[in-house]
């Protein structure tokens, strides 16, 4: 402020007219109308009550809802919210939407858009730790109390609900936007063309692979580029040998990850990939060519979570035809622990709400939108979500029923390898698997860095 400058108190009311002629210009001649209006006793009180209407209208305040992702936009739980999202903006102008997407690296971004007070108002976040470090800051809603506050908490499903709180601290932090199990898809024909059943145990599963090598088809699809669906098997390995809670103990300090079951799990996984049951080239491979690979019929297993129904339901993309799908869990370990009704259980990746523009416009915003999300992603995508579904559509994809009785007769879940990892060891850990695979680093040196780095 300059010496010539006079401070005037914020609640003055020299300070209110000061902000409605700056941001209200063009209501002034309303303004000077509706006084000399008001002068006429008859009409007082009606004009009196036009001006207040046309003043809060006026006044509406806008907002921005900005949704961050590394996603398409036109895939999934995005193109559900996007939808909805301008659904709403149709129906309230004042409150537009924006799908940015995000094709860097998503925990390095978030890191300084949070340092620059700048997050978007939805984002998405791959590591659980990173979750926590926000909201201690002040960053992220608490979605059990803001949607009890909303009274929208019924919505969601009380095992999707379990399993964020498992995962966030016991805090629901962030939005279920699937409900997932994994495990391992195959092409029904390839198997019956070959004389092979589901397998039921590790050693079935493998020799299943070296015979389809043998006949010139390629055992397992994967995306070696992402690093995680090669880690997945490995937990999965882990998860058999000492049961469902494996990795709790690894985070509570009762077990190591250089420990024998753990060492046996990549050592597996590495024979995979040396005897080429991922194929040629399996880190250069990215996500989508590895579905691809499976639903063109190139591959005889994929190991993925049901959030593929999406690609699996969609005949333009589904080559091999839904009805030629078939659904195992990872099968059991030689003298292991775990057992087959134990499932790797989430709700997709992670996305975060903004408490910063936590206000009432984003709540009715967050009322419209997750309100419909379950309903609007059965009859779309027949998709399983962490929300209720209000109207089940007349017709549900037969991959999705058939995932829904797999879901139900879960006795426990458990989580991902790097569930509890921090973005380091997360990390690490995918980028280091594609030098287990191709035995460039032993299975010892690979769990050696992350015990060190978890």
């Amino acid at each position: 402020m300059s010496k010539t400058e006079t401070a005037v108190p914020e609640h003055s009311s020299a300070c209110v007219t000061a902000r409605a002629n700056a941001t209200h210009k063009p209501l002034i001649p309303v303004l000077t109308y509706f006084k000399e209006l008001t002068m006429h006793k008859n009409i007082r009180f009606t004009a009196l009550t036009a001006l207040l209407v046309l003043i809060t209208v006026a006044g509406a305040q806008s907002k921005k809802v900005v949704f961050l992702s590394g996603q398409n936009e036109d895939v999934g739980y995005t193109r559900i919210i996007s939808e909805l999202a301008r659904d709403y903006q149709k129906q309230h102008p004042n409150v537009s939407y924006e799908y940015q997407n995000n094709t860097t690296d998503m925990t390095q971004k978030l890191q300084l858009l949070a340092g620059s007070n700048n997050l978007p108002t939805l984002y998405s976040i791959g590591e659980p730790s990173l979750l926590q470090q926000l909201y201690a800051k002040g960053e992220i809603v608490d979605l059990e109390q803001t949607f009890k506050k909303l009274g929208i908490y019924n919505q969601l499903n009380p095992v999707a609900v379990d399993i964020n709180k498992k995962l966030e601290g016991g805090k629901l932090l962030g939005l279920p936007l699937e409900l997932n199990i994994e495990g391992v898809w195959y092409n029904k024909k390839v198997f019956a063309d070959n004389g092979i059943r589901e397998p039921k145990t590790w050693d079935e599963m493998l020799s299943a692979a070296e015979k389809f090598k043998q006949k010139g088809i390629q055992p397992f699809s994967a995306s070696g580029d992402q690093g995680w669906p090669l880690t997945r098997l490995l937990g999965g390995y882990a998860e058999r040998y000492y049961g469902a809670d494996a990795m709790d103990r690894v985070k509570a300090g009762t077990l190591k990850l250089t420990d024998p079951g753990f060492v046996q799990a990549a050592a597996t996984v590495q024979d995979m990939g040396k005897k080429g049951y991922f194929g040629q080239g399996v880190n250069t491979v990215d996500y989508d060519t590895a579905v691809d690979a499976f639903l063109q019929g190139k591959a005889a297993m994929f190991y993925m979570g049901s959030w593929e129904l999406r690609n699996f339901n969609d005949p333009k993309r589904n080559q091999i035809g839904a009805g030629n799908i078939g659904f195992f869990n990872l099968p059991a370990v030689k003298g292991g622990k775990g057992t087959m009704s134990d499932w790797s259980i989430n709700t997709g990746l992670v996305v975060a709400m903004n408490q910063k523009q936590n206000d009432a416009a984003l709540g009715e915003w967050m009322k419209y939108v997750f309100s419909n999300y379950g309903t609007r992603s059965m009859s779309e995508l027949g998709a399983l979500t962490g929300f209720k579904v209000s109207k089940m559509p007349a017709t549900v994809p037969a991959l999705t029923t058939m995932t829904q009785r797999k879901l139900n007769s879960a006795k426990k879940g458990y989580l991902w390898f790097e569930g509890y990892f921090s973005p380091k060891a997360t990390s690490l850990s995918q980028k280091n698997v594609q030098l287990l695979v191709t035995g460039d680093m032993t299975p010892e040196d690979f769990l050696g860095q992350l015990q060190n780095g978890k």
